[in-house]
């Protein structure tokens, strides 16, 4: 399922994202302005679906230190087929999706796991290399994908020094990565090909 056809089914992308946050947040607590900073969307536009979603009672309203807090109810019946949806649709994410990252520098490698192929085993969603990287602009990057997902996205960054010297090292954390299931987004490393190949034999 892809995010586009995510959010026709739910009618707005204001809704499309609130849902997935909090279907895959079902403990966290926010406020509208916590749910505007992760979400990236305007307050005002937060707040009235905020409404919508409490009367049809998929949130209740909390109260912390005089602050209303947001949080999914635990009893919402179709919490399982939701996550499900929201799983599925993380599966399907599109390479446009990281074209962002792009800008964050020289990016040799990035390699997509866990969350984005419901694969609960892996101890990341994504591996980074990039050569130069811009702090600022990766961190505007991964912002933005984790709106859009819905969670936080665990990514280890690295440059290709401290692959190559990882790979020699026979890293525990990045065999137990390429021996798991994972796809490919961008790959100017033909040595990782080589790697993987080696260690599956």
């Amino acid at each position: 399922m892809s995010f586009a056809l995510f959010e026709s089914l739910f009618g707005t992308k204001v809704r499309a994202r609130l849902i997935r946050l909090f279907v895959l947040n079902p403990e966290g607590e926010y406020s509208t302005t916590d749910i505007s900073v992760k979400t990236l969307l305007p307050k005002t536009e937060v707040s009235h679906e905020v409404l919508r979603l409490k009367k049809m009672g998929f949130l209740r309203e909390l109260s912390r230190r005089k602050v209303k807090m947001y949080q999914m109810r635990p009893d919402f019946p179709f919490f399982p087929e939701l996550r499900s949806l929201v799983l599925k649709s993380n599966v399907g994410v599109s390479n446009q999706m990281f074209q962002k990252i792009q800008t964050a520098g020289e990016v040799k490698l990035v390699l997509i796991s866990g969350l984005f192929l419901n694969y609960q085993k892996s101890k990341a969603d994504m591996i980074l290399v990039i050569n130069n990287a811009h702090r600022l602009r990766l961190k505007a990057a991964m912002d933005k994908l984790e709106a859009e997902i819905g969670r936080e996205v665990r990514f280890v960054l690295m440059d290709t020094d401290e692959l190559h010297y990882r790979l020699n090292m026979l890293d525990r954390f990045l065999i137990e990565f390429l021996e798991g299931p994972y796809q490919e987004v961008v790959n100017r490393l033909p040595e990782i090909k080589r790697f993987v190949a080696g260690i599956k034999k």
